[in-house]
């Protein structure tokens, strides 16, 4: 019978990584963020040119689809009218778990200066918000700082995470 011994010293120790499961899966769900793109207002325009090649989304390892079947992140760039709500719910129903959502703009948060009867005042009252990302229209490097956070933000959960009901207005 042979006895191995592995020598862990500088001059010829191996490399020894040593992690959980939980972790290593949302390490790789943080990297792999696809966006639904999903651009009502004038906020798609930056939305849009965050992933164009000067602001590159690419390298987050976030890639913008047209499917919500496909999708991890949405991100509601712009003014949501009432007539549009139902429409919008029914493509967040439609995304796969785990999702979250990035409101885009004053409009999106509180439905910025359009207080009529036919904007709804905050993408909260359809859908549950992660992250809102203030101004009007918020410069790229702001969505991408926003996905930074949310990545931050998903490797601090577990995998097994259930949705928290969250009371919709």
């Amino acid at each position: 019978m042979a006895f191995h011994k592995v020598d862990y010293t500088k001059e010829n120790g191996l490399p020894v990584v040593l992690t959980t499961v939980d972790k290593l899966v949302q390490w790789g769900r943080s990297n792999s963020l696809w966006a639904m793109s999903y651009g009502l207002a004038c906020c798609a325009m930056e939305m849009m040119a965050a992933g164009g090649g000067r602001f590159d989304f690419d390298r987050f390892g976030t890639i913008f689809r047209a499917s919500p079947k496909h999708s991890e992140v949405m991100i509601i760039a712009g003014t949501l009218t009432k007539k549009h709500a139902e429409f919008t719910r029914r493509l967040y129903d439609a995304m796969p778990e785990p999702k979250w959502v990035i409101s885009m703009g004053s409009c999106a948060n509180t439905g910025g200066m359009f207080n009529t009867y036919a904007t709804v005042q905050g993408v909260d009252r359809v859908i549950p918000v992660d992250i809102y990302l203030p101004g009007c229209a918020p410069r790229p490097e702001t969505l991408q700082y926003a996905l930074m956070i949310l990545q931050k933000k998903i490797r601090k959960e577990t995998p097994r995470r259930k949705q928290k009901v969250k009371r919709l207005v």
